[in-house]
């Protein structure tokens, strides 16, 4: 019986490489592996301990280092990810198309077709409808404003 325990160890393989497709870990591969380790060490006679330390201590290293190495080169980091949405606001520049009134300035801001509740960033700032402003922060459903540190370019060329 155990002259043939490769052959189990060699189906073990097939099985997990192939359940390997249907997953999305990148776990199932390396147990493959170390199940086709498992059989060579069947084959050449190791007794079911040794097979087993074998399969098992492949595994665990292929599964450790492939960790470490995709963490290291395919991991995503926060600040290299293209910001969209809402996080994509801050340094924009809108147009003021409602004046400011009440005592918080309120005002309303056009930023990339949308219409925002604006207040000015030092609360003092009266806006001025036609005004290009820069998006600070955005706060809620309101966003934060200051007039723009450097000139706007004249795209229309007016």
């Amino acid at each position: 019986m155990e002259y043939y325990l490769w052959v189990f160890w060699v189906v073990l393989a097939v099985v997990l490489i192939v359940a390997e497709t249907f997953t999305l870990g990148f776990v199932l591969l390396w147990f493959g592996i170390g199940a086709i380790a498992a059989a060579l060490v069947a084959i050449l006679g190791g007794g079911l301990l040794w097979q087993f330390l074998v399969f098992a201590g492949i595994s665990i290293i292929l599964t450790a280092l492939s960790r470490t190495i995709f963490s290291n080169y395919l991991a995503h980091r926060s600040e290299e990810a293209p910001k969209i949405g809402i996080e994509a606001l801050p340094g924009k520049v809108g147009t003021v198309t409602v004046s400011s009134h009440g005592a918080l300035k309120e005002a309303a801001v056009k930023v990339y077709g949308s219409i925002w509740t604006a207040f000015p960033e030092d609360g003092e700032t009266d806006l001025h409808e036609g005004e290009k402003v820069e998006v600070v922060s955005v706060r809620g459903s309101s966003i934060l404003v200051r007039r723009p540190e450097k000139a706007l370019p004249d795209w229309r060329g007016d």
